[in-house]
């Protein structure tokens, strides 16, 4: 059900790493993966299961492999669950580890799970929270803002501002699924509104068409946009 080759499917190596094939299931994924190839920045919108962030992942491990980039970074706002780090147990990567495995079971799709370690330990591929790309540069990388809509303007803008000296940005999102705090405007939804029709940005939006997790997973988000059936609109879900 997903866009990626089956786990048995013969790696291809070409470059430090080897990379199971992948492609674009539906029209709007095929215009994502184009999209990312022809832009600078690239917004993917949309529900979860329409492979935004698995596309993401899979065209920034490509242009590492192509030699097109040398670093990927993939970072996300932790806010998720009303949950914060300093009140998780455990060491830092350890707190980090729950908010960071949706990008990792993305990685573990395409590559194997050793050139995965192998990357991190070398500085190649760099899996963090949103707090630390403050104050940096981030040049000749590709790097992944994933769950975008759960940051804040001033969050966004400062990652958008890390761009650096070729490099490519890819943010992902669900616009119905922010867990800021009621009132507090997504950096996400504000983002694109600021940016979109710039000549090096792009927006691509899914819809639940472009769902590739168990077909039922269609139904449940048709079921969750449509009005209550007990009456009333839509509540947000968790």
């Amino acid at each position: 059900m997903h866009s990626a080759a089956p786990r048995s499917a013969k790696l291809v190596r070409a470059g430090p790493i080897a990379v199971r094939p992948f492609e674009g299931r539906t029209e709007h994924q095929r215009k994502y993966l184009d999209v990312i190839q022809k832009r600078s920045l690239t917004f993917g919108l949309g529900t979860a299961g329409t492979g935004k962030t698995f596309l993401a992942v899979a065209s920034a491990v490509r242009a590492l492999r192509n030699g097109e980039v040398k670093k990927l970074v993939v970072t996300r706002p932790v806010v998720e669950a009303g949950e914060h780090l300093g009140f998780l147990p455990g060491d830092v990567q350890a707190k980090l580890n729950p908010y960071m495995r949706p990008v990792y079971d993305a990685l573990s799709e395409l590559i194997d799970i050793e050139d995965v370690q192998r990357l991190e330990e070398q500085n190649v591929l760099e899996i963090a929270p949103l707090a630390y790309m403050r104050g940096r540069t981030l040049a000749h990388a590709f790097v992944i803002l994933d769950e975008g809509q759960n940051t804040t303007v001033p969050q966004m803008k400062m990652f958008l501002t890390r761009l650096g000296e070729g490099s490519k940005m890819v943010v992902t999102g669900d616009p119905t699924q922010s867990d800021l705090p009621r009132g507090t405007r997504s950096g996400l939804l504000d983002a694109v509104a600021r940016l979109q029709g710039f000549a090096d940005i792009g927006v691509v939006e899914f819809d639940v068409r472009d769902i590739v997790r168990h077909p039922l997973v269609e139904q449940i988000v048709r079921a969750y946009e449509a009005p209550n059936r007990v009456g009333g609109a839509p509540e947000d879900a968790p």
